[in-house]
C-alpha cells in the first residue's frame, strides 16, 4: 500500500466496468486471467456450480441417455409391428384347425327372466294395478262389512301427527270398497272438512249446532262428491266456542254421543276427528265411541305424550263410558331412512302389541298434496305410496272388525 492509499494489487483498481459478480464467477478466474495455480488446481464441486456455468458435454449426456434406453429395452419387450402380425396370419405353412360349430346350450323351459316374470312389472304397469284396486270402480271388490256400527274416535293431544289426514284416508277407503261411513269433523280447524271438500264456512250448519242447538245429525251430514256411501258432518269455526258454552249445558260430556245415536241411518263405521286437546270436544268424542284409534308420529315427542292420552282413556272408562278401549295404533310419518323411526316403531310395538297395525304410513309428499285439491290422496293419486299404505291400513281394520265384533246399533 503507498502513502496515498493505492493498492499494489491490481484488483482494488480495477474500474466499475471490470467487475465481476460473484454469481458469474468460478473456480480458477483471476483479473489477469491466467488464475491462481491453487484455485486451478482445486476439483470442482458439482453442488456449488453456479447457475450460469459451463455445463457437462454434450456426449456424456448422450452416453447415459443410451444406456437407459437399452435398459428400458431390456426390461419392456418389444411388441410385434402390424406387419410382422399380417405375414404371420397368411403364412403357408402355419397349420390350420377347423373351427367347431357353435351350439347354443338348451334352455329350462321353466325358466323365466326377471325381465319378463309378471311379479315384476314395470313400475307404471304397478302403478296402474294398484290405482284400480284403491279406486275399486266396477265395485266387485268390497271390504268385509262389520256386523254392528264401529264408532272410531282418531284422538291424540300432540298436534301434526296425522289425525285428520288418518281420518280421511281410512274413511275414503272403506267407503270406495262397500261400507257406509261417516266422518265427524270435531276440530274447530275444519281440516276434515276441507279434506273431503264439504263446505264448512260461516252459516252452514254444522256439528256446533247439534251440540249447543240439539240439531239432529241428519240435517247436517253432507254426502260427499265423488265418493259414494261417504258422509261428513262439517266443522265451522264457531265450534271454537263450544267448549266454553258446554260447560253450562246439562250432561255436556254425552252431547255427541246422543247425537250419534239418534241418527236414522245405519252406519258401518263412525270416525270422529278430535282436536289436539284434551278438552271438552275428545271428551265428548271418548263418551260417543266405542274405539279409540291413536296415530302415532316416529317421532319422540309423540311418545311423550302419549301416557296423557292413555290416562284420559282410562278415566272416561271408568266414569263415563266403560266399553271404551284403545284398538288400533297407527304409525304415520315413517322414514325409512332414520335408525329414530325404526326405533319409535319397535317400542310401540313392544308395548301396545298386537293393537299396533302392521301397515304402516309412510312419508309421502302426495299425502300432503291432496287437501290443497279438496281430495283424500285415495283419489288424488292412488298408485302412490301414501294410498296403498292407507289401503292396506283400512283393509286390516276391517279384517279386525269381523274378527272381533264391536260396536253398537246406531
Amino acid at each position: 500500500m503507498h502513502d496515498d492509499g493505492r493498492y499494489d494489487d491490481p484488483r482494488a483498481n480495477r474500474s466499475a466496468n471490470d467487475h465481476v459478480s460473484r454469481e458469474t464467477s468460478y473456480p480458477g478466474w483471476s483479473p489477469d486471467g491466467s488464475g491462481s495455480e491453487q484455485a486451478a488446481n482445486r476439483p470442482a464441486d458439482p453442488a456449488a456450480r453456479p447457475v450460469n456455468a459451463p455445463s457437462e458435454s454434450r456426449s456424456a449426456a448422450n452416453r447415459r441417455n443410451t444406456t437407459a434406453s437399452a435398459r428400458f429395452e431390456q426390461a419392456v419387450p418389444q411388441q410385434p409391428t402390424p406387419d410382422a402380425v399380417r405375414d404371420a396370419a397368411v403364412a403357408p405353412d402355419a397349420p390350420t384347425v377347423p373351427a367347431e360349430p357353435y351350439e347354443p346350450e338348451p334352455v329350462d323351459p321353466s325358466y323365466v327372466s326377471r325381465e319378463t316374470a309378471e311379479d315384476d312389472d314395470p313400475p307404471l304397469a304397478m302403478e296402474a294395478m294398484r290405482a284400480v284396486q284403491i279406486l275399486n270402480p266396477s265395485g266387485e271388490v268390497t271390504m268385509p262389512r262389520p256386523e254392528r256400527t264401529r264408532v272410531m274416535c282418531v284422538a291424540n293431544q300432540k298436534g301434526g301427527v296425522g289425525k285428520t289426514t288418518t281420518t280421511v284416508n281410512l274413511a275414503v277407503a272403506l267407503a270406495l270398497h262397500g261400507n257406509r261411513v261417516l266422518v265427524v269433523d270435531l276440530d274447530p280447524q275444519g281440516n276434515a272438512s276441507t279434506g273431503l271438500n264439504v263446505p264448512h264456512h260461516t252459516g252452514v250448519p254444522d256439528v256446533y249446532d247439534c251440540l249447543i242447538n240439539s240439531l239432529p245429525l241428519e240435517e247436517v251430514a253432507q254426502p260427499v262428491e265423488g265418493i259414494p256411501n261417504l258422509w261428513c258432518v262439517p266443522a265451522t269455526i264457531d265450534l271454537a266456542g263450544a267448549e266454553i258454552e258446554l260447560v253450562s249445558v246439562v250432561a255436556r260430556e254425552s252431547r255427541l254421543s246422543r247425537a250419534i245415536e239418534a241418527y236414522p241411518g245405519h252406519f258401518d263405521y263412525v270416525f270422529i276427528d278430535c282436536p289436539p286437546s284434551l278438552g271438552l270436544l275428545t271428551v265428548n268424542a271418548l263418551v260417543a265411541a266405542q274405539e279409540v284409534l291413536i296415530p302415532i308420529q316416529c317421532e319422540y315427542y309423540a311418545l311423550e305424550g302419549l301416557n296423557q292420552l292413555i290416562n284420559n282413556i282410562n278415566l272416561v272408562r271408568q266414569h263415563l263410558n266403560p266399553r271404551l278401549e284403545v284398538s288400533t295404533i297407527l304409525l304415520t310419518m315413517y322414514d325409512r331412512r332414520t335408525r329414530l323411526a325404526d326405533a319409535v316403531e319397535q317400542d310401540v310395538r313392544n308395548h301396545f302389541g298386537d293393537k299396533v297395525l302392521r301397515s304402516v304410513i309412510p312419508r309421502n309428499v302426495r299425502v300432503s298434496e291432496a287437501p290443497s285439491y279438496g281430495q283424500s290422496v285415495m283419489t288424488y293419486d292412488p298408485g302412490s305410496r301414501g294410498a296403498t299404505s292407507y289401503f292396506e291400513a283400512a283393509q286390516e281394520i276391517a279384517e279386525r272388525g269381523v274378527k272381533e265384533p264391536v260396536g253398537r246399533n246406531a
